[in-house]
């Protein structure tokens, strides 16, 4: 194949099937390429001691367009891989659809997309290494429904290419619009990949190779050793919120061995595939130190990569943990304009079907629908320095009587505090703030966690506050 691949990867089997596209259009001065020559080849490799599938669309043969036996090519792939019960990983750079097969070309979209949902069903992974340049309907189609994407630095990345953006609307896409980094910043991709470190990513992502550990910026507060009392509920809020204290980002560093990134477009939330004492998991944390819009405060897409990671670990049969801490949802007309409120639905409605075990730990302030969201899980535990509250005691304040000033009544009175919420029996465990103890508690309630258990606790918390 074309595209060499280096020591990680070595080709079993190349997939050689001797297609030639039979020119349906007879379209003028369209010579189809040798089948040699086309632009998509695949193959069975050997990905660093695992059987993978590897499809390459190159730009370099034929400008990477997908036509008819491109596309085939692709289903053939992915079918196989489903059959082998092997992950998929895409190299690709490419122009689009061939535009000498019209239509039969386009078709080629909706047939990829349904091969790469059999694989995925299987609950089989794909992974892709996105090159410059990659748009059009190849990009619109399999590649962006890959299960992780990585990009070159500087690559040109986009559905319209910049000629066709500057025919279409009269003007060449201004910077950073179609570039990678753009595409890093709005959640598109999971990463920034040197295409020297294509296939040790790739490797990475399908398990084959270990993950890195979860770096957090400089200067963020340390995780405690300890746990400190306060006297009055309301000063029990006030220490949760204080800024010397971690979030979720910080949590999930000391909870995890490795991380791979699975991106956002908002940095509240952040998620990875982790592992935890050599073990798989899906982590969703919230990171009250970041925003989007407003800091700590998760808007619309925000939520979306809660559902990606959600809706990945229960395709891989992985377990979830969240980590809460936001003082709410971004109520800004923005947030509300991006359809927060539905964002917040399907995230409990991912953790609501999702059928592998699920806990949530709250390290901070849960603060309304907006934190309930990622804590609709099988065991939910609370460290004892953490609230969880059905609105902020201010808003509340604000609600019931027009006066901000009578939170700290309020604060008391909706017993937001870790034990009286175990009372309620809204939480299953409160936990100390000592690292050892809490990352014993998180790795034994993932391992005894029952499915299902989510909806019961509700439900028996309701019960507990009805009266016949």
């Amino acid at each position: 194949m074309a595209t060499d691949t280096p020591d990680e990867a070595t080709v079993l089997e190349a997939w050689e099937d001797g297609l030639r596209s039979a020119d349906p259009l007879r379209f003028r001065g369209y010579v189809p390429p040798e089948s040699t020559e086309e632009s998509v080849r695949t193959a069975l490799v050997n990905l660093a001691g695992m059987k993978t599938a590897w499809i390459d669309c190159d730009f370099g043969r034929y400008g990477g367009t997908m036509g008819c036996v491109a596309g085939e090519r692709v289903v053939r792939a992915f079918d196989r891989a489903t059959s082998l019960g092997a992950p998929v990983v895409v190299t690709v750079s490419s122009g689009g659809a061939r535009l000498q097969e019209g239509m039969l070309a386009l078709l080629q979209m909706p047939r990829t997309v349904a091969a790469q949902a059999r694989h995925s069903s299987a609950g089989l992974l794909s992974a892709a290494h996105l090159r410059s340049p990659t748009t059009g309907g190849v990009f619109a189609s399999f590649v962006s429904l890959t299960d992780l994407r990585a990009a070159e630095p500087g690559a040109t990345i986009g559905f319209g290419g910049p000629r066709v953006v500057a025919q279409v609307t009269g003007a060449y896409p201004s910077p950073p619009s179609h570039t990678a980094e753009s595409a890093l910043r709005h959640g598109l991709v999971d990463a920034l990949v040197r295409p020297t470190r294509t296939w040790a990513w790739l490797a990475s992502v399908i398990g084959a190779r270990p993950w890195e550990p979860l770096a957090v910026p400089h200067g963020r507060p340390a995780v405690p050793g300890g746990s400190s009392r306060c006297d009055t509920p309301y000063e029990h809020l006030l220490h949760t919120r204080s800024a010397w204290r971690p979030s979720g980002l910080e949590w999930a560093a000391r909870l995890t061995d490795t991380w791979l990134e699975i991106a956002g477009a908002d940095p509240s939330v952040r998620a990875g595939l982790g592992t935890i004492d050599g073990h798989r998991v899906v982590v969703v944390a919230m990171d009250r130190y970041a925003g989007r819009m407003r800091t700590g405060a998760p808007g619309p897409a925000a939520y979306r990569v809660a559902q990606r990671a959600i809706r990945l670990a229960g395709k891989l049969g992985l377990p979830v943990l969240t980590l809460v801490d936001t003082p709410g949802a971004d109520p800004a007309p923005e947030s509300e304009a991006g359809g927060v409120a539905g964002e917040i639905a399907r995230t409990l409605l991912s953790l609501a079907e999702l059928p592998t075990p699920s806990v949530c730990l709250v390290v901070g302030e849960g603060g309304s629908g907006g934190a309930v969201a990622l804590a609709h899980t099988d065991r939910l535990l609370m460290l004892d320095g953490s609230v969880f509250s059905v609105i902020g005691p201010e808003a509340g304040s604000a609600v019931l009587y027009r006066d901000a000033t009578r939170a700290p009544d309020l604060t008391s009175a909706f017993r937001m505090r870790p034990a009286e919420l175990l009372t309620l029996g809204v939480v299953d465990q409160v936990l100390p703030e000592n690292v050892t103890a809490v990352r014993t508690a998180v790795t034994d309630a993932l391992s005894h966690a029952r499915v299902g258990a989510r909806g019961d606790r509700a439900a028996r918390a309701t019960a507990k506050a009805l009266t016949d």
